[in-house]
């Protein structure tokens, strides 16, 4: 069987080209260069298929090396026949050319509505396009939001720390921010005082007058006391008609002083009622020994002492 495939005793091709020197050229030629690019072709896409591993139809570029590998070697074929007439040889590589050529074209038609259905480079620049403008959309999304998120965690702030009547903080608040004050004077060996306000004869108010006009009362007292206090200064409502007014970096002298400013304040809203509106004021300063309970039940004994001693007064505690 090998002596019948390697027979190389047919007439060569030189023969039917007369052996004339013009058609050995133009076959010679025509078959080499085409043979050396049919070489060079199977190698460049089978380098591209192992160099990238994301390459879609891996397989139909390697059968693509093989049907144009085949045909190289069908032409180098006919090239040796010209002087040795090997067409068994030849045969057979054309059929194996033909085989591969056959399912190369069956795969192709068959992934042809695949390829076609691929984004070209246009389509892909649009959705591209299309993308980065919803990305901003989505970013300028998330702006918003977070404003709103900040803007209601602040909200939500605010009210757990504010009474809802009077707008001043409420008594969570007050108490945290006067235990914050008692350490920060322990430890830079500040001053710091307390007031309690206490409004006079306020449960007559409400059984004479109701709840509504009482409520005036504790939001006009608020408001008042705010704007005659100093911004640094904590004023909170205690609870009922009791607020406190933290006083950092205030001594008992100075604390009295603003107690009875805002005693005279406070009287001044007679003129708005149908009845007079007073306050007793408790005074306590800050001493070495003072915890937070401590300091609170000594402006509270000063209340009770300004109350003893007729309402409508300062009274600053031992």
């Amino acid at each position: 069987m090998l002596d019948i495939v390697f027979n190389g005793s047919f007439m060569p091709h030189g023969h039917c080209l007369l052996w004339r020197w013009d058609l050995l050229f133009l076959h010679v030629t025509g078959d080499a260069l085409t043979a050396l690019s049919y070489a060079l072709i199977p190698i460049a896409l089978i380098h591209i298929v192992r160099k990238r591993d994301d390459l879609q139809f891996d397989r139909l570029f390697l059968l693509f090396a093989g049907f144009i590998g085949f045909c190289g070697i069908t032409h180098t074929l006919g090239l040796i026949n010209i002087w040795h007439g090997y067409y068994f040889i030849e045969g057979a590589a054309k059929l194996l050319t033909g085989l591969i050529s056959i399912t190369t074209a069956v795969v192709l038609w068959k992934l042809t509505p695949t390829i076609i259905a691929l984004p070209s480079a246009a389509l892909l620049e649009q959705r591209n396009k299309e993308l980065l403008k919803a990305q901003d959309a989505l970013k300028e999304v998330n702006l918003t939001l977070e404003a709103k998120v900040e803007a209601r965690t602040k909200e939500l702030i605010l009210q757990a720390n504010t009474d809802p009547l009077t707008s001043c903080l409420n008594r969570r608040a007050i108490l945290r921010d006067l235990d914050d004050e008692i350490k920060r004077c322990k430890r830079y060996e500040n001053t710091c005082s307390l007031l309690m306000l206490d409004v006079d004869h306020f449960k007559q108010v409400n059984d004479n007058f109701g709840h509504q006009v009482g409520d005036d009362v504790l939001i006009k007292i608020a408001d008042t006391i705010t704007h005659t206090c100093r911004q640094t200064d904590f004023v909170g409502r205690y609870g009922g008609e009791e607020f406190l007014i933290v006083l950092p970096q205030t001594d008992g002298a100075q604390a009295k002083d603003l107690a009875e400013r805002i005693r005279e304040s406070v009287s001044a809203l007679s003129e708005h009622f149908a009845f007079a509106v007073s306050c007793s004021i408790g005074i306590a300063a800050l001493k070495n020994d003072s915890d937070m309970h401590t300091f609170i039940k000594r402006a509270d004994e000063a209340v009770y002492e300004a109350k003893d001693s007729g309402r409508n007064c300062v009274i600053l505690a031992k």
